[in-house]
């Protein structure tokens, strides 16, 4: 006689299989190692320059007041010169200022791609988050938000920078005290104003160093129309980009197009302002005695 033996159920040797939850696809460890390097390198930005820029021999380590005092010095004594050529604290104070400014523009450069590679794969993340709370992807929006507004700063300060290091002759006039009325730097730049406001009264021929001055000041002001431009294209490029994504991007992906559409009128919208900018340097540039006049009045 057959002994019949109970099928084997599925509840005996198995586990019930329940649906994950839909994965980002970004390695937090990927995103940890970004933020500390955004964090180092936005101190180095700080504090490494005037280190570098010093590094030089007999380079110096200016801080903020011993600066301005080299200024002042440096100033009076390549006017009084009355020499195109740097006189030789000028032409120290502005190598150390040039270096300082290529240093800034480079961390910076550096800060800008670690900050565009985070960004990137946090909206990504975000992108990729349907399956997570509400209270998540809102933490995910919000952090791409936060550091694509920090690319963008980063990019304006290299933007600055990379001016700065073109013309750091120009770039230094700011740490000078425009606004003295006493004493020899004051009786020089009563000089400089009545040259650039009416060269005849003040005896015509300009003088070598404020040549080089008018000179300078268009170059600085020739570097950012030019950066200013590309940075337009580029973003004018960017925008069509992501607004043929949008419209590649089917449907019923309401989020990647509503994120891809942002970036893309964002991007439009920036081009105008960036390319406000290059105009206005380009027309200071082609007349650049005046505008050198109104910074020297303490009106830039």
């Amino acid at each position: 006689m057959r002994i019949m033996t109970p099928a084997p159920t599925h509840a005996e040797g198995t586990s019930s299989h329940t649906p994950a939850s839909r994965s980002t696809g970004v390695s937090g460890r990927a995103l940890a190692v970004l933020v500390a390097l955004t964090a180092a390198l936005a101190a180095a930005f700080v504090l490494a320059p005037r280190v570098l820029a010093g590094s030089k021999p007999g380079g110096g380590l200016f801080d903020q007041g011993s600066l301005v005092e080299a200024v002042r010095v440096a100033f009076v004594e390549y006017w009084s010169s009355g020499d195109g050529d740097f006189s030789p604290g000028m032409e120290a104070v502005v190598d150390y200022w040039f270096r300082y400014h290529v240093a800034k523009a480079v961390i910076a450069a550096i800060l800008l791609t670690v900050l565009v590679t985070l960004g990137v794969l946090l909206w990504r993340a975000f992108l990729r988050a349907g399956g997570l709370e509400a209270g998540k992807q809102a933490a995910l929006a919000s952090a791409g938000v936060v550091v694509s507004m920090l690319a963008l700063f980063s990019l304006v300060l290299v933007m600055a920078n990379v001016q700065g290091a073109v013309a750091p002759f120009s770039s230094l006039m700011s740490m000078l005290p425009v606004g003295e009325t006493d004493g020899e730097l004051a009786v020089t730049l009563g000089q400089v104003r009545q040259h650039l406001a009416d060269p005849l009264s003040a005896g015509g021929e300009a003088p070598p160093a404020l040549e080089v001055m008018v000179s300078d000041f268009a170059r600085y002001h020739v570097a950012m129309a030019a950066i200013a431009a590309v940075m337009a294209a580029v973003l004018i490029g960017l925008s069509v980009v992501f607004w043929k994504l949008t419209g590649a991007t089917g449907a019923s992906d309401k989020s990647t197009r509503r994120v891809l559409g942002t970036v893309s009128a964002l991007s439009a919208l920036l081009s105008l302002g960036v390319l406000v900018v290059a105009v206005a340097n380009t027309t200071t540039a082609a007349d650049p005695a005046p505008a050198l006049l109104a910074f020297l009045n303490g009106g830039l």
